[in-house]
C-alpha cells in the first residue's frame, strides 16, 4: 500500500491509501508528496545521531515545507505528538515501547474480564446491558452485536453475561453502554479505504477506542473519536502502539469532548473562534450575530475531527501533520509524562533553542505569550481561515445558520497547504491587532 515510487512529479497524498472502487466520492486530494520538500526517508534517518537522538528542528522545518513521506509517517508522528522525547536514544525508546506495550495488554485485559468481547475480535454494535446494568442475555441481540460473523454459542452468552456480573457499578455500567456506539461508528468509519475491508483492521479500531474509554472515565467517548484514532490504526502496525499516539492526540483534543449538560467540550475554541472573527473580519461576526450564530456551533465539526469530513484522507493527514510541527514544543513529552514539569520550570522556553520550536510557537514567544495563558490553538485559526476564504459568500447568501452550514459543507475545494499558511498568516495578524488594541 505505500510501497510506492518516489516521484520527482508530486505523487498525489491519497495514491498511498487505497480506497475502494465503489466508494470514489468525497473531496479529491490537492497535496502531493515532492522531493526535495517533503520529509523523505532518507532525511529522516539522516536526522538522528549515532545514538539515535533526533535533531528534531530539521525535521520540523521539512515538515513544514512539504509534509511527510507516507511510509514513515507513523514514525514521525510518535514524536509530534509527544511519545518519545527527541533527546532520547534509540536504546532507551526501544525499553519505553516495550514497557507501554506491556502497560496496554495490562489494561485490555482489564477490559476483557469487564466484557469478554474485548480482545475477541467481535465488534459490538447492539447493547449488552440496560442501564441499570442488567446483562442483555438475548442471543438475536448478541448476533447483532457481531454482524456478519458466527452467531455466537450458548457458552458465549453465558460468559458474557457472567462477565457483566464482575464490577457492576455505575463507572463499569457506563463504559458497556459505550461499547455499542463505538462499534456502530467503528463500521462507519474510513469504510471507503481497502484497510478496513479486513476484519482485524475493524476490530483494532474497536478495541484501542473501548480500552481508552474504560481508562479515561472523565470523557469515556464520543463521536469524532473513531474518525481521529482511524489513522493511526492504518500508519502504526501495532495495536498498543497505535494506542499510544492515539492518547497522546487525545492529551492534546480531549478538551473537545467534555460536554455538561449545559455546555459543549469545544465551547472554548468557539468562543475563540468568535473573538478572532470579530476581530479580523467584523462585518462576518455581525451578520453571523444577526442570523443567531453567535455561538459558532456551526464550525463544531470541524474541531472535533480536524477536518477530516472537509478534505480528502490523504490530505486531512497533512493537515494534521502541518498543524502539529506548527505548534511543536521541544518539551511535549516532558509535560505529557511529568505535569508537574511546567510549574517547575516555569520561563523553560529561553533555556530551549527557538528553532527546536514549531513556527506557530516561535510566533506566540516572540509576542510575548506566556506559558500561563495557554494560547490559542492553531486550528482555531485555520477555522478562521475557512470562515474569511467564505465570508463574502456567507455575506451575500447566508439568510439563516442552515446557509452558513450548507456554504462550509460545500468547501470541496479546500487546499490543505494553503489553509496552513493562511492560518499562519491570520495568527500573526491577530497578535498585531490584539496587541495594539
Amino acid at each position: 500500500m505505500m510501497n510506492m515510487v518516489w516521484r520527482d512529479s508530486g505523487v498525489p497524498a491519497d495514491s498511498f491509501y487505497e480506497a475502494r472502487t465503489e466508494c470514489a466520492e468525497g473531496p479529491k486530494s490537492k497535496f502531493k508528496i515532492k522531493a526535495g520538500k517533503t520529509l523523505s526517508v532518507r532525511r529522516w534517518q539522516a536526522a538522528f545521531n549515532p545514538e539515535g537522538q533526533l535533531d528534531i528542528a530539521s525535521v520540523l522545518s521539512r515538515i513544514q515545507r512539504g509534509g511527510v513521506h507516507p511510509s514513515i509517517r507513523g514514525q514521525v508522528w510518535e514524536f509530534l505528538l509527544g511519545c518519545f522525547d527527541p533527546k532520547s536514544t534509540f536504546e532507551e525508546r526501544e525499553e519505553l515501547r516495550q514497557q507501554r506495550r506491556v502497560q496496554y495488554e495490562r489494561w485490555k485485559d482489564v477490559c476483557h474480564e469487564l466484557d469478554s468481547h474485548v480482545g475477541s475480535g467481535i465488534i459490538v454494535t447492539a447493547p449488552l446491558v440496560t442501564e441499570d446494568g442488567q446483562p442483555i442475555q438475548d442471543p438475536l441481540v448478541l448476533m447483532e452485536a457481531s454482524p456478519c460473523q458466527t452467531p455466537p454459542h450458548s457458552e458465549q452468552v453465558k460468559s458474557s453475561a457472567e462477565s457483566a456480573d464482575i464490577m457492576m457499578d455505575k463507572q463499569v455500567i457506563e463504559w458497556k453502554l459505550t461499547l455499542h456506539q463505538i462499534g456502530l461508528d467503528v463500521l462507519r468509519t474510513d469504510r471507503g479505504l481497502v484497510f478496513y475491508e479486513k476484519k482485524e483492521n475493524l476490530s483494532k479500531l474497536w478495541d484501542i477506542l473501548a480500552v481508552y474509554a474504560w481508562i479515561d472515565k472523565d470523557v469515556g467517548y464520543c463521536q469524532g473519536m473513531s474518525d481521529l484514532c482511524s489513522p493511526l490504526i492504518i500508519l502504526l502496525e501495532d495495536e498498543a502502539d497505535a494506542f499510544w499516539c492515539f492518547e497522546r492526540l487525545m492529551r492534546k483534543l480531549r478538551g473537545n469532548f467534555r460536554c455538561t449538560a449545559s455546555s459543549v467540550g469545544v465551547e472554548n475554541q468557539l468562543q475563540s473562534l468568535a473573538s478572532i472573527t470579530q476581530i479580523l473580519d467584523p462585518k462576518l461576526h455581525q451578520h453571523i450575530e444577526a442570523l443567531g450564530g453567535g455561538d459558532y456551533l456551526f464550525a463544531v465539526r470541524m474541531f472535533m475531527v480536524m477536518f477530516r469530513r472537509e478534505l480528502s484522507f490523504g490530505d486531512s493527514l497533512y493537515l494534521w501533520e502541518m498543524t502539529w510541527a506548527l505548534e511543536y514544543h521541544p518539551d511535549i513529552f516532558t509535560l505529557y509524562e511529568e505535569p508537574e514539569f511546567l510549574e517547575q520550570n516555569d520561563g523553560s522556553k529561553k533555556k530551549v533553542k527557538i528553532r527546536q520550536f514549531g513556527k506557530f510557537e516561535r510566533d506566540n514567544i516572540k509576542n510575548g505569550t506566556k506559558t500561563s495563558e495557554a494560547p490559542l490553538p492553531i486550528t482555531v485559526f485555520l477555522v478562521a481561515s475557512v470562515l474569511k476564504d467564505k465570508s463574502a459568500k456567507i455575506l451575500q447568501e447566508a439568510r439563516g445558520l442552515d446557509d452558513v452550514v450548507r456554504i462550509l459543507n460545500e468547501i470541496s475545494d479546500l487546499d490543505a497547504k494553503k489553509a496552513c499558511s493562511h492560518a499562519i498568516k491570520l495568527h500573526k495578524k491577530y497578535l498585531k491587532m490584539a496587541k495594539n488594541s
